[in-house]
């Protein structure tokens, strides 16, 4: 399980500010002291959450978001830092070293600038370039690149009898010739030219001028494959499409990418061949002599053979990793929604992982989310076995003293839903719709074998459903981020770099919440600030051992659990019923004494502080300051006293779909329908309005003002009413509009 990027186990090297410091800080627009503060205090072994939370004096209240940042850009300077020694090195190991290099190389912090200047020293394989030096023609081709006032082939024939090359080095492989045929004086120029197109295409101001244009005017054009028309259906749009790059939605690259990686697109990055041209020759060629015109020659070789296809190369990589990045913050801002869902609590629930076929498995779980009793009922086809599935449900409701019933929302669902909501029950029990999303991961999973090895994955799927309802996020650290269901082309985008960053979300989700130590599981413990999964199974064993934790200094008593660990995960797990009340808090251990200053000035109790907001309004915070602890640890803790423990997640509301929509066909325009967001994209968000497919309420249909992004208007599990505006029943796709905003 991954920690934070700079996690305790993993520090980077000291920080000693300098001028990477002044890199960072100017580019995310922070003081050089919050980036040096932040790096020393990553660097301490601290983590993001840790840091986010109870450093806001030494990083002036940074967010989590700039101190990942932070972590990420000082990382990626440590390696072009790296990258420069060995580029050095092996110029150095060369001869080739000048101070004018030298300094270009120290002063540069671009990745892509440092590479061009170790271009030309780079070893190649053997290219026409390199053949025609093997040839002789490197002086030849200075003589034409000076382009100097001379008629090119009466040069290059003396060139040619004066130096005798090829007699005595007949070329293998020269422009086709035959071995040892005698060089000519078209071969000559030729072969000049090719050196002076591999002297321009290392010349790095050419490419820094050609990047800018590309970065303009750069156009992305696809095409299909041909004889791929009707198996590649499902990129028509883009069988013929072109788009400027700088403009191209972040989806529609992916889609692209996805079908040239399928093999029914070719795509094709590039500005107008002639204008890109023509600017290279304002910079190389400089005569309009014969010279120079064989210069002219060498700016379109050069651009078309090696500059075009580098520099494209270069922006299909960046223009994907761009994309990636807008893919994965989606699914990220999705994903955090998800996790932070409202949780219904500690109820006991009976949970129903609906089918036709092979019937609907019910489980019923205590308050703890402990598996009670299972079994299997068929209301639905081809059994029809309604009315037996009815008597048992409210008799398990009445048997097991059942709260709330959770419903999964995939095949059956529905009538599942309806069928229990028909159901007349001995007490009040609040009927959910729960996603499905990931459960079928979860049940087959290694996690799921170790929670139930008796059970099949039937039974544990229906848990891992009732769980949910439960506490979302406890139940969804089982499942790997990505299967959840909440990205776009999560499957197309970097997959490295999608995992740290669900990784990272997951783990800010569950320390922003904090977890119960004496009820949480070691795979929820293990997202915890400082804690591993090492450490978390230790804190169950011990748990199972010794009985449930009284206090949060008893943690101490963990095997592994150092001074360190403890600092970092203390504040984040709460202890209900402790004896001291601010083990159930949010309030970090090292700052109980300033709460127990705060009471014996007020002459009472901890608890009466927690008790009686009068008291606390009596709070002068300027008396407590100390050199560790400023106003934003105060007012973190006067906050915190007026609300311990207390769960930042919002309350779970009952939700209803309209009974009379139950497939596609009973749809009609214009209808009006309550609907719950499941999943938003850059282009839109899809909802869900009870029936097998979602619809799509495209961006444009989200408000009447122009918006740039879907979750300034909606959110994960937004309850919502929308209009249809149409219905492709063939395509199985719903034109949704929202009618609530």
């Amino acid at each position: 399980m991954r920690k934070d990027i700079l996690s305790p186990q993993h520090p980077p090297a000291p920080f000693k500010g300098g001028e990477k410091g002044a890199l960072i800080a100017d580019k995310l627009q922070i003081s050089e002291n919050q980036v040096s503060n932040t790096i020393r205090l990553l660097d301490d072994g601290a983590t993001i959450p840790f840091i986010s939370r109870y450093r806001k004096e030494q990083t002036g209240r940074l967010d989590e978001v700039k101190i990942a940042e932070i972590a990420d850009e000082y990382r990626r300077l440590q390696e072009i830092e790296k990258r420069k020694a060995t580029i050095v090195s092996t110029i150095e190991e060369l001869g080739q070293m000048t101070e004018e290099l030298r300094a270009q190389i120290e002063v540069t912090w671009s990745s892509i600038e440092l590479e061009d200047l170790y271009l030309p020293f780079k070893p190649k394989r053997r290219t026409r370039a390199q053949i025609a030096r093997e040839q002789g023609l490197e002086p030849l081709a200075k003589i034409i690149f000076s382009q100097r006032p001379f008629e090119v082939e009466e040069i290059a024939k003396k060139f040619i009898l004066e130096n005798n090359t090829l007699p005595q080095h007949p070329p293998a492989t020269f422009k086709g010739e035959k071995e040892g045929e005698v060089m000519t004086v078209k071969d000559a120029l030729s072969g000049a030219r090719d050196i002076i197109a591999e002297w321009i295409n290392e010349h790095s101001g050419a490419r820094n001028r050609l990047r800018s244009f590309f970065e303009r005017e750069a156009i992305i054009y696809s095409r299909v494959v041909k004889g791929k028309e009707t198996e590649g259906d499902k990129y028509r749009d883009y069988y013929d499409f072109s788009e400027t790059l700088r403009r191209i939605a972040s989806h529609r690259l992916l889609a692209m990418r996805r079908g040239e990686a399928e093999g029914f697109l070719r795509i094709d990055i590039s500005p107008d061949e002639a204008l890109a041209i023509e600017l290279l020759e304002r910079l190389f060629v400089k005569s309009d002599n014969e010279a120079g015109q064989q210069v002219r020659l060498a700016v379109a070789d050069s651009y078309k053979r090696l500059l075009k296809p580098s520099i494209e190369t270069e922006f299909a990589q960046s223009s994907k990793e761009k994309a990636d990045k807008e893919a994965i913050r989606i699914f990220e801002d999705n994903l955090r929604q998800l996790l932070l869902s409202p949780p219904l609590g500690q109820k006991r629930i009976l949970s129903i992982d609906p089918g036709y076929r092979t019937g609907c498995k019910i489980v019923c779980l205590d308050e703890q989310g402990n598996l009670l009793h299972n079994e299997t009922i068929y209301p639905h086809p081809p059994q029809n076995e309604r009315s037996q599935a009815m008597k048992k449900i409210a008799h398990l409701v009445e048997q097991f003293k059942i709260q709330a019933i959770a419903v999964g929302n995939g095949t059956a669902g529905r009538d599942t839903e309806q069928l229990v909501q028909n159901i007349r029950y001995d007490r009040k029990v609040q009927i959910f719709s729960v996603s499905e999303n990931g459960a079928s991961i979860y049940s087959a999973s290694k996690i799921a074998r170790e929670e139930f090895p008796q059970y099949d994955v039937t039974v544990r799927g229906a848990v891992s459903l009732g769980r949910r309802l439960m506490d979302p996020l406890a139940e969804l650290v089982k499942i790997d981020p990505k299967s959840i269901g909440v990205g776009q082309y999560q499957h197309d985008v970097n997959q490295a770099a999608l995992k740290n960053a669900l990784d990272k979300t997951v783990e800010l989700c569950v320390n922003r919440v904090g977890v119960n130590v004496n009820t949480a599981s070691k795979y929820l413990l293990t997202y915890i600030s400082g804690i591993g999964p090492a450490l978390a199974q230790n804190i169950v064993n011990y748990r199972a051992e010794s009985g449930m934790f009284t206090s949060r200094q008893s943690l101490m008593k963990v095997p592994k659990m150092g001074a360190k660990s403890f600092e970092q995960c203390a504040g984040f797990l709460r202890i209900q019923g402790a004896m001291n009340p601010l083990d159930n808090s949010a309030i970090h251990p090292e700052s109980y004494h300033i709460v127990e200053k705060m009471a014996d000035d007020l002459h009472c109790s901890v608890s009466d502080l927690l008790a009686d907001e009068s008291l606390r309004k009596q709070i002068v915070l300027e008396h407590y300051i100390t050199e560790t602890a400023g106003f934003p640890t105060l007012q973190d803790i006067i906050i915190e006293l007026g609300k311990p423990g207390r769960d930042p997640r919002e309350t779970i509301r009952v939700f209803e779909f309209d009974p009379a929509i139950k497939t596609i066909k009973d749809l009609r325009d214009g209808m009006v329908l309550p609907g719950i967001v499941t999943n938003i994209t850059k282009f839109g968000a899809f909802v869900d309005i009870g029936i097998k497919e979602n619809g799509l309420i495209h961006v444009s249909q989200l408000a009447d003002r122009f918006i740039s992004d879907p979750t300034e208007v909606v959110s994960m599990h937004q309850h919502v009413s929308v209009s249809v505006l149409e219905v492709d029943e063939a395509r199985k796709r719903i034109g949704l509009k929202l009618i609530n905003n």
